[in-house]
């Protein structure tokens, strides 16, 4: 099932998910100032692709990523590429809520764009 719905995710927006978190990697890595945004990017790029059977957990408190510097690493994300990140899943939502079939994945797309907004101290695990 989780097969299915991964496939099903990726050809109604999936892919578009995947690209902008990529470009958004991308950018990030190309100066070393934003690298530790980068990482994120990337893993949550995966995750934006296939979501189904898998979640977002916030770190423990003391991990890399938590705490103040956490906080002000999501604040500079924010700045530099969380609102586009959060604009395009909203908009993806958007369109896939008007049918019956597409309500599921504008929910996910919902959560991915919380997600988007503030990705540092956070993990992918597998469900």
């Amino acid at each position: 099932m989780r097969l299915l719905l991964n496939l099903l995710w990726f050809v109604l927006g999936g892919w578009i998910s995947l690209l902008l978190w990529l470009l958004a990697g991308v950018l990030l890595a190309i100066t070393i100032i934003g690298l530790p945004w980068a990482f994120a990017a990337f893993r949550l790029a995966g995750f934006s692709a296939w979501p189904f059977g898998r979640q977002v957990m916030e770190r423990p408190a003391g991990d890399l990523g938590t705490g103040p510097l956490g906080f002000l690493l999501n604040v500079i994300w924010f700045l530099l590429a969380g609102w586009y990140l959060a604009l395009h899943h909203l908009v993806l939502a958007f369109g896939l809520a008007v049918t019956i079939i597409g309500i599921p994945f504008a929910i996910q797309h919902v959560k991915l764009a919380v997600i988007s907004l503030a990705p540092i101290g956070r993990d992918v695990v597998e469900v």
